[in-house]
């Protein structure tokens, strides 16, 4: 009985130490990363997170940050802007959009699908899989935001 006392005890020991172990990695693990850009320092969101080799990015609309405003233009123009931000973003972290595994495009209106869409091909030849969809609005008036899923 006591030699089986002393094995409980020890598998409890061994377990709870394991355990510990284990939910201190996993606050490692994720890394919560500030906007590059100055001026975007104090946004509520993260510009990336990172998780093991994926870095899931922060939708991005199609404002030129070192002006404020939306690029001037429409569809084709925000598109663009957008996708040169989440450029800029992923070559902050290593990446870049040939690594890009998943995105996600939220436009304000649906019948913007083949303006976006033109400039949207030009970005992507590996054709990541994508999810695109119209929203009731977007944030500053935007006509488009585009988030990114990313390999390392």
């Amino acid at each position: 009985m006591k030699n089986f006392l002393s094995l409980c005890i020890l598998f409890l020991l061994c377990f709870s130490s394991c355990q510990t172990a284990n939910d201190s990695n996993k606050s490692s693990d994720i890394t919560f990363h500030k906007s590059h850009l100055p001026q975007r320092q104090n946004t509520p969101f993260s510009a990336a997170v990172e998780t093991e080799n994926l870095l899931f990015l922060s939708g991005q609309i199609g404002k030129d940050h070192s002006k404020g405003i939306l690029a001037p233009g429409g569809i084709k123009a925000e598109t663009k802007q957008a996708l040169e931000n989440i450029k800029a973003v992923l070559a902050q972290h290593n990446s870049s959009l040939d690594r890009v595994v998943k995105c996600t495009v939220i436009l304000a209106d649906i019948n913007d699908f083949k303006d976006f869409n033109s400039v949207y091909v030009q970005y992507f030849p590996n054709k990541p899989a994508r999810t695109t969809f119209a929203a009731g609005g977007l944030a500053i008036g935007a006509k488009i935001e585009i988030d990114v899923i990313a390999a390392k």
